[in-house]
């Protein structure tokens, strides 16, 4: 199937071959036609599907052939956090650059002048907000936000939304909306919580589930059981000298030891930066941008990264701590192999973590293979998972290819 199979407006493939799209992914497939034909939708995929294009490339057509109206609100896309609203719009902008459409993101971190910005657009009109819950919270309790005319509400990543404690905001947000509208979701999992909300604020949605709680078949998974001390180290084995590595992102578990992390790597001579909660948007924008650009080789980052962030052509993602949740473990080594590229994911895992990395495993249903420490390193802790232990013979070191795909 083509794009051009879904019979677009002419703006909106304009768009599409601008940013060079040719064939849908599978939840784009399913998903664009009954939002075109304005049904309520929710969609269940992983991360790293298209899942963006998938309501973005629709609800364009939609504003488009309907004529527009700049001076009201037509669309409201909430999501959970800032780099995932600030990603979102820049894909409608990308897409809409033929089309006129307008669209103003709003989210927390930054000054007070982007505050009244971001009211002064709101006040004007926009055809499509994109928001966080709580920014939008706090413009809408001052009273100029009109949304009674609005006809589609998005919420992308709902689970993570729920999961962050924003389901009273939620369901605030939506007391300002029309009932008859057009309500669209889409998840990475569809817990029971995420089926009561759709049931209180969808009228027969079409239901499409891609999400197989898995991480995708072309994820080259590997771990390596280490004591703390042995992990920068190893990271440094992992990655000196590895020129084919242009973009590693490395998931650390708090704030703290992700600024520890990047002072010890820079100690080494690696060129990292860091993205956590202390930095301002600018900052944080800056990072995530030469991180893009690969500008920057080593990203260190805690969970504000590991969903919705659209950055390809990752090389390698580093667990340096277990996740706590295994879906968070999905999310995170989905990073890299995106748009059905390959990729490598690598865990750390402490002889603390040995439980919950065997929970993970029974949730992606298959093991993940633990390879041998470096020779140098001494050894690490025994996993033990049927009589299997780290250094059994025949498990060398990871390895990777100077070009082409990764392997061991």
């Amino acid at each position: 199937m083509k794009f051009k199979d879904f019979n677009f407006c002419d703006e909106v493939m304009d768009g599409i071959d601008a940013v060079g799209y040719d064939n849908p992914t599978p939840v784009q497939e399913q998903a664009i036609p009954p939002i075109m034909d304005k049904k309520d939708v929710i969609a269940c995929a992983q991360t790293g599907t298209g899942k963006t294009a998938a309501y973005v490339l629709p609800l364009l057509h939609n504003v488009i052939s309907k004529g527009g109206n700049h001076n009201r609100i037509n669309a409201l896309i909430i999501s959970p956090t800032r780099e995932l609203a600030i990603q979102i719009d820049q894909q409608l902008e990308g897409f809409s650059y033929f089309a006129g459409v307008s669209s103003v993101a709003v989210y927390g971190g930054g000054t007070g002048t982007a505050f009244d910005q971001e009211r002064k657009a709101i006040r004007e009109g926009a055809d499509v907000i994109v928001a966080t819950p709580g920014r939008l919270m706090s413009h809408l309790n001052m009273g100029y936000v009109k949304l009674d005319k609005l006809e589609t509400l998005i919420l992308d990543e709902a689970d993570r939304m729920l999961d962050m404690g924003f389901l009273a905001d939620i369901q605030r947000i939506i007391s300002f909306l029309p009932e008859n509208r057009q309500t669209l979701m889409f998840s990475a999992t569809m817990p029971e919580e995420i089926r009561k909300l759709a049931r209180k604020v969808m009228h027969n949605p079409i239901e499409i589930n891609l999400a197989v709680s898995k991480p995708a078949e072309n994820v080259l998974q590997g771990a390596y059981l280490v004591y703390d001390n042995q992990k920068n180290n190893l990271i440094r084995q992992l990655i000196q000298g590895k020129d084919d590595l242009k973009s590693v992102l490395i998931f650390s578990a708090t704030k703290s030891s992700v600024k520890e992390l990047e002072h010890d790597l820079k100690r080494m001579k690696f060129n990292v930066k860091a993205i956590h909660s202390d930095l301002d948007q600018s900052e944080r924008n800056n990072v995530l941008q030469d991180f893009k650009n690969r500008k920057t080789q080593i990203l260190v980052a805690t969970d504000i990264v590991s969903r919705g962030i659209d950055i390809d052509n990752i090389s390698l993602v580093i667990n340096y701590n277990v996740p706590h949740d295994a879906e968070d473990y999905v999310h995170r080594v989905g990073r890299t192999a995106r748009a059905e590229k390959t990729g490598v994911a690598l865990t750390f895992i402490n002889q603390k973590e040995i439980g919950s990395f065997k929970r993970i495993e029974k949730f992606i249903g298959s093991e993940v293979r633990k390879i041998s420490l470096p020779a140098d390193l001494g050894e690490g802790p025994s996993y033990e998972d049927k009589g299997r232990t780290q250094g059994k013979p025949g498990r060398k070191p990871f390895k990777f290819r100077k070009k082409g795909n990764p392997r061991t």
